[in-house]
């Protein structure tokens, strides 16, 4: 039996792997059980609701504005002071037009597939990633721990070939995992779509944009296996990887996010890794500095223009590929130069 098909076996068996994986996919089949409960398909009676709604709270924006206008021509009949609660002429206090209350503002929530689809692939993408970081870095590190990568060392002792066949395996058992998660999730959300929204609009342009997405939160998930693989192999224990990440989130993140406010840097947002994450799924964010909108009392500046920094899929895939190298590198070149022992 080949290496490769031993390692696929051992990672499949393994009751971590399970366990981890069973947990993600609760969590996520979690996610589309709430969303087909709390969203329902629109149809004729709830707009006839809505209607009514918006008519009962137009009559009853009526009734205030009645009631204000009479406070303010009540207290200039009798000379009293307004303290500024009214305009000088009573007859300006006017309710507004009928259409200003839309109806639409009381209609259900309704899962549109075509336009929130997209967005549920990010969701999807960062969970299976967790657990594809998590795993990854088990699968190798409980390997060091146990003196199980010495044992295979002594019968395969090319520890590159190694090392590679297992990532190979890991790799592997991610891609089905995602691939059929994908296709059961695409599935999940037609249903919702189906009986609790619309699926009307669906062109093959939307089902390749869907496509796009779904490759890059893939391309995610196995940087994130990778990165835990490397980063457990390179410190020979599961607990590396883990705090590692710990450490990146607490004091990279947190920590460096209260440095950067403190700092006044003009977008903090561009030196958090979450950041690039929502770039590489969404192909872009837009950060704003609203400290641009300062103003300086003149006629005619009512709007606030703040400024503006655009971070593309682009930026974020330099990030994940050097991070990869990176991570990928350092675990090949200390397996080949560290003593086994």
């Amino acid at each position: 039996m080949s290496l490769y098909v031993t390692e696929l076996r051992r990672l499949g068996k393994r009751r971590f792997t399970r366990y981890m994986t069973l947990i993600g996919l609760l969590v996520l089949a979690a996610v589309a059980v709430g969303t087909f409960l709390t969203n329902q398909k629109i149809g004729p009676e709830q707009r006839a609701s809505a209607e009514r709604q918006a008519q009962a709270q137009y009559e009853e924006q009526v009734r205030y504005v009645e009631r204000d206008r009479a406070e303010c021509e009540r207290l200039k009949a009798a000379g009293e002071p307004a303290d500024g609660r009214f305009p000088d002429d009573c007859s300006t206090i006017t309710p507004p037009p009928r259409e200003a209350v839309e109806a639409r503002w009381f209609l259900p929530s309704t899962f549109d597939f075509r336009e929130s689809f997209g967005a549920t692939l990010i969701p999807y993408a960062a969970i299976l990633a967790l657990i594809a970081f998590v795993v990854g870095a088990s699968f190798v590190g409980a390997e060091w721990s146990t003196g199980g990568m010495m044992n295979l060392l002594l019968w395969r002792p090319r520890r590159l070939n190694v090392l590679l066949t297992k990532l190979a395996a890991l790799l592997t058992g991610v891609t089905v995992v995602t691939l059929l998660g994908a296709a059961a999730w695409t599935a999940a959300f037609w249903a919702v779509g189906s009986y609790r929204g619309s699926t009307a609009g669906m062109t093959g342009g939307v089902w390749q944009s869907f496509a796009l997405t779904g490759l890059r939160g893939f391309a995610l998930v196995v940087v994130a296996a990778v990165v835990g693989f490397a980063l457990a192999s390179l410190g020979r224990h599961t607990a590396f990887a883990l705090g590692g990440v710990l450490a990146i989130a607490v004091v990279g993140q947190f920590g460096l996010g209260v440095v950067l406010a403190l700092a006044d840097v003009k977008f903090p947002e561009a030196w958090l890794l979450p950041t690039y994450g929502l770039a590489w799924m969404g192909k872009e964010v837009e950060l704003r500095n609203f400290e641009a909108c300062n103003y300086s009392g003149m006629s005619g500046m009512s709007e606030c223009a703040p400024d503006t920094l655009t971070i593309t899929w682009q930026h974020s895939s330099a990030l994940l590929a050097v991070g990869l190298v990176l991570a990928l590198g350092a675990a090949l070149w200390a397996m080949r130069r560290r003593d086994i022992a």
